[in-house]
């Protein structure tokens, strides 16, 4: 750092993306990107709108907030339109978090909670999941502090239920619940229909993963009226033209597309379960999944081992060096060739180490 960095930020520690290659073909299975890509409606609406970048872009973003308010089932006004999720959770950070109302989330969940919780000096506790890595419900109930669950869980695929979801929510009425949903798309339940009864619960989503759109930057949050309000008067403070012109037209061309979101989401599920079915075959342990991607862990091979031996092969997975998962890697599930491919190449793995 220079010797002009704001002290306050001095023991900051960034969040850390999946591997970006630039050098080296791989088969990417470290960033739960979509493998297919993005509808055609989406693609045609962004070439378009390329042609009137000279101007701003609607602040209000009105057109694909209608869009996605009508998929959600919801009105427009309970829906914000941000770029990324991440825009988002960091909008909920800043604006329902402070020393009276500390956050609080899973020892193990996405790695940028605590992020946002440092660089908006926040006071947080991390609440250990249970061994078999699911979350303990009860450790949540009544404890009358800002709550950020993802669901299902990153990186361990694990889903609350709905019931579950709201009995968080409905014993904290006083203080507001954070849903990320960022994979809810691949067999979980959504809690979008419980903002209507809970004026505490915002939902969070991404176009990212099952709408393909990961390089665009889009997310959503999703809450009654008056919380909506806040999270604008935080988003108008900051970035009012925070989604430019050409992921706003993509976002409302896929909104036109559900039918192909829902066929790409059908078939990751299927190719999550061959290789699932695949890899416990070898002898290893997987969470239940309810993502776009694969926890697993074999008791006889070294996760970062694996990893390591993976990437020499052209495929990347991630790995994360937290002592508690080490010895797992996550695996993006892609297209039933690059799953083949992957298994292959684990066995092969497996033979080359024995």
């Amino acid at each position: 750092m220079s010797r002009f960095f704001s002290e306050k930020y001095a023991s900051l520690v960034p969040y850390t993306p999946g591997e970006q290659p630039k050098d080296t073909q791989y088969i990417k299975l470290n960033t739960n990107e979509s493998p297919f890509p993005p509808s055609e409606k989406a693609i045609k609406a962004a070439g378009e709108a390329a042609r009137e970048l000279q101007l701003y872009p609607d602040p209000e973003s009105f057109a694909l907030t209608q869009a996605f308010a009508d998929i959600l089932g919801v009105k427009r006004e309970e829906v914000l339109m941000t770029n990324g999720s991440d825009e988002i959770l960091n909008f909920a950070f800043m604006a329902y978090c402070d020393d009276t109302h500390p956050a609080v989330f899973p020892n193990i969940t996405y790695g940028f909670y605590p992020v946002f919780a440092e660089i908006n000096r926040i006071p947080y506790e991390e609440i250990p999941l249970r061994d078999d890595f699911t979350i303990n419900v009860d450790d949540y109930c009544g404890i009358g502090k800002t709550i950020f669950i993802a669901n299902p869980n990153a990186p361990t695929g694990i889903a609350l239920s709905l019931a579950e979801i709201e009995k968080i929510v409905a014993s904290n009425p006083d203080s507001i619940v954070v849903v990320d949903e960022a994979y809810v798309d691949f067999g979980a339940e959504s809690a979008v229909p419980l903002i209507h009864q809970y004026d505490n619960l915002i939902v969070t989503q991404t176009c990212s993963k099952s709408r393909s759109m990961a390089g665009a930057r889009l997310g959503f949050g999703v809450a009654n009226e008056a919380l909506i309000r806040d999270l604008n008067t935080i988003k108008y403070s900051t970035n009012p033209y925070n989604i430019n012109r050409m992921t706003m037209a993509a976002g409302i061309g896929v909104a036109q597309d559900e039918a192909y979101t829902k066929a790409n989401c059908k078939t990751i599920m299927e190719n999550r379960a061959f290789t699932m079915d695949e890899l416990k075959k070898l002898g290893f342990i997987c969470t239940d999944s309810m993502a776009n991607f694969i926890f697993a862990t074999h008791p006889d091979l070294d996760g970062e081992v694996l990893y390591q031996k993976l990437k020499e092969k052209g495929i990347l997975v991630r790995h994360f060096s937290k002592p508690a998962i080490c010895a797992y890697n996550r695996i993006t599930v892609g297209t039933r060739a690059q799953m083949e491919a992957f298994i292959r190449a684990v066995r092969q793995i497996m033979e080359e180490t024995k």
